[in-house]
């Protein structure tokens, strides 16, 4: 019993916490001898608490023999992508830059998870400053995919992805700038939900490209990524893009049915470049919803074609200003030098991989004197277009499907020598997060090789309570979700 522990959702968990069924300690000891036993093969955690998590995981032991109104995910292990700033423990973002950094204050999203009863166990893996598609952008170690440890897992979340898939966490948190939650959800068979800009706070948690990160639930299921959304969203006064609204409780989304839901298809995801398996699955889950009693139509984004362009000067534009923090004086690595100057130049060259810097120099670029205008501000015009694209068409349906990513998940060094190719990846997601709506990820199929499929649900601003409701109907009603890699 204990040794599968470790591959129960976050629910499961509960209730089995719950009912006494089972100790917090041996859910950790279950994790832990996985983490140990597997770990090597996948490289999903950059750094374990074994002691520190075995003394929280002793008192929720006590706690559970001494009271019964515990917080709602009290007891249960957790370990967040190595971007959340996490008090005492290490936060190098994958980065040698901030080798030996260790934050003296938590992330608002880990101080919310705490608040509801889950402890860190470690930090998960991921491409360098969340720069990257496949993972391989780690300076540390590479994430291989566990449905074929000669793929990718995707990025930049590709480690919690993995981790999921292999049963090595038993929920995490990512981080969405262009697609990092819901891709390598998608290339791992997980679930992935990027939340509305403004739902959840970025305060404590290390700036990419600060107009389009957002922090979000990866899970196992559905059902747990309700229960995670209900811990991190809401308004954050030490975030000044944090949205100051009511957040539902949505477990309430869960069970509805999705009879009469309006589901439209963008017809401009379904062109040229996509993975003939990859149609399949997808037409088999609009049939799917279909039976369910949604009602189908096919809708147009005619600027989707620019969404990535526009993502790519914009992104590395912001990316070009976050990073100018990092001199090697404030955080983590410095190099020597022999004066200012020097200690900037050889701390920046020596601590920041390749992919880092070809998006700052590409941001420093954009943003220079007599290329502003002409790439940064027709971005940023262009961006509103695309924005206005999505309204139209919600005025005619409640949520857009479209496939997460064209193909499955590549082999490791297949596409990192041609960064256009890489960059390809995340087509179906980009416009989401240029937009600022809600996306989820979810499996819908696997395709020859079996590898995974998954299938992305849009919603309005706002409204993550109806992807909740439609992906949960879609995933009470087919297998995918509980298919488990062997290795």
């Amino acid at each position: 019993m204990t040794e599968l522990l470790a591959k129960l959702t976050l629910h499961e968990v509960k209730d089995k916490l719950r009912s006494k069924e089972v100790k917090p300690s041996e859910v950790l000891d279950s994790l832990l001898k996985r983490i140990e036993a597997l770990d090597g093969k996948v490289g999903s955690y950059l750094y374990v608490d074994a002691e520190g998590a075995r003394a929280k995981a002793k008192k929720f032991d006590e706690l559970f023999a001494q009271k019964s109104d515990l917080p709602p995910l009290a007891g249960i292990p957790m370990s967040p992508k190595d971007i959340y700033l996490t008090k005492g423990m290490p936060t190098t973002c994958a980065s040698k830059i901030l080798k030996g950094y260790i934050p003296p204050y938590n992330s608002t999203v880990i101080n919310k998870c705490e608040e509801a009863g889950l402890y860190m166990v470690g930090k998960i893996n991921l491409d360098e400053f969340a720069m990257g598609s496949s993972n391989e952008n780690s300076a540390y170690q590479s994430v291989k995919n566990p449905w074929n440890l000669a793929c990718v897992p995707g990025g930049s979340s590709g480690g919690s992805a993995a981790a999921l898939a292999a049963d090595l966490c038993i929920a995490t948190l990512g981080t969405d700038t262009g697609g990092s939650i819901r891709q390598p959800a998608a290339f791992c068979g997980v679930v992935g939900l990027k939340p509305t800009y403004g739902r959840v706070s970025r305060y404590g948690v290390i700036a990419f490209a600060s107009s389009l990160d957002q922090m979000g639930p990866m899970t196992k299921d559905v059902e747990d990524t309700a229960l995670l959304m209900n811990v991190i969203s809401g308004y954050d006064k030490n975030d000044s893009t944090s949205v100051n609204m009511s957040v539902p409780d949505y477990t309430k989304f869960l069970n509805l049915g999705i009879k009469g839901k309006k589901i439209g298809i963008p017809k401009e995801y379904f062109a040229d470049g996509l993975d003939g398996e990859v149609r399949t699955s997808i037409d088999k889950a609009i049939q799917t919803l279909k039976d369910l009693g949604a009602e189908i139509q096919e809708v147009s984004l005619p600027t989707t074609q620019y969404a990535t362009a526009v993502y790519y000067i914009l992104a590395p534009a912001e990316a070009s200003s976050n990073l100018a923090r990092y001199d090697g004086i404030r955080y983590g690595f410095r190099a020597d030098g022999n004066n200012l100057k020097e200690i900037y130049e050889n701390s920046k060259t020596a601590g920041f991989g390749p992919e880092v810097k070809r998006r700052i120099m590409l941001g420093t670029y954009v943003l220079s004197a007599g290329y502003y205008d002409a790439y940064y501000i027709k971005a940023q015009k262009a961006r509103t277009v695309i924005t206005n694209d999505f309204n139209e068409a919600f005025k005619k349906v409640d949520v857009l499907l479209t496939p997460t990513t064209p193909t499955t998940a590549f082999k490791i060094g297949e596409k990192s020598s041609d960064p256009l190719q890489m960059y390809l990846s995340d087509i179906c997601t980009i416009a989401v997060n240029l937009a600022g709506l809600p996306g989820m990820s979810l499996p819908c199929g696997f395709d020859s090789k079996g590898l995974p499929i998954g299938m992305q649900l849009i919603g309005k601003a706002f409204d993550e309570g109806t992807l909740i409701q439609v992906g949960h109907a879609y995933e009470q009603a087919t297998p995918w979700h509980k298919k488990k890699p062997i290795f």
